[in-house]
């Protein structure tokens, strides 16, 4: 078989994260390593798929195909095309290995109505392994929301309304306007966590809630409007969860807009307080 399957196979149901994991497949393609997923509905972003599952789903791909013996230090992400609910492939080349770095490339590659191989996203992954340094260690401080998580907003799940994939995640907003209530605010402050987090690591769960949230940006509208991350850029360390049910952080702030564009800022903390990881995006908005 030389193409990704097709991608409108009925999967009725939802699937948790590790239950997307499980149904992977290793497969060879004209000498080509490529793991196979099956997305189903319920993890989707309006036409899409979300972007972090997404990218969650790549990063094990290019540890399935080239090793997860070294830690995740940086995730290059370009959505390229929507990629539908259903079967899509991931190509994995070894870009190169030295001693302590690893780079890896994914291709997300979907076949579209007409069996036609469309790209959904290309990604570069860089792993790289701990080295002896005489650096002193630098964490930054991990300060405190205007709300804790008790009473910060727990966003609702509409279905037909709100992303599907957000039923998946606890959402608790502590800072910062909600999307298009016209808010004067730029920044956002959201405790996240993954309803069922039972057997995902640490650093699949840091590229899956970096990017869980919409641009600040967005509380800015007074009306509805679509928007898509374009590019992502995102840098992780290697932390300590704490709490594996706790609430993560997921701190936003929307540096530069104009031009239907939104240059944004995201870190991440996990539940311990640790910085898990920094992201950049460019984010398009339709309005």
């Amino acid at each position: 078989m030389s193409d990704p399957v097709q991608a409108n196979a009925p999967t009725p149901g939802t699937t948790t994260l590790a239950g997307l994991l499980a149904t992977r497949q290793r497969i060879e393609v004209d000498g080509t390593h490529r793991i196979r997923f099956h997305v189903t509905p319920d993890w989707q972003q309006g036409r899409t798929t979300f972007g972090g599952v997404l990218s969650a789903l790549a990063v094990q791909a290019m540890r399935d195909a080239c090793g997860a013996d070294w830690p995740l230090r940086a995730l290059q992400t370009n959505f390229v095309g929507p990629v539908a609910a259903g079967s899509f492939d991931v190509e994995v080349h070894l870009l190169r290995q030295g001693k302590n770095i690893r780079q890896v490339q994914a291709r997300v590659l979907q076949a579209d109505a007409n069996g036609a191989v469309q790209i959904g996203g290309v990604l570069l992954g860089v792993f790289g392994t701990a080295r002896e340094s005489s650096l002193p260690h630098l964490r930054p401080d991990h300060l405190p929301a205007a709300k804790d998580i008790d009473s910060a907003f727990k966003w609702p799940f509409v279905p037909n309304m709100t992303p599907a994939f957000t039923q998946h995640l606890d959402f608790r907003q502590a800072e910062g306007g909600l999307p298009f209530t016209g808010s004067p605010e730029w920044h956002s402050r959201v405790y996240v966590r993954l309803h069922e987090s039972e057997g995902i690591d640490s650093e699949l769960q840091s590229v899956l809630l970096a990017d869980a949230g919409p641009t600040p940006a967005l509380a800015r509208l007074n009306g509805f409007a679509p928007a898509s991350s374009v590019s992502w850029a995102l840098e992780l360390r290697p932390v300590e969860v704490g709490d594996p049910s706790g609430f993560w952080r997921m701190d936003k702030d929307a540096l530069a807009t104009g031009e239907g564009y939104v240059n944004e800022k995201t870190t991440l903390w996990t539940p311990c307080g640790q910085m898990a990881a920094l992201g950049y995006q460019v984010v398009a908005v339709y309005a």
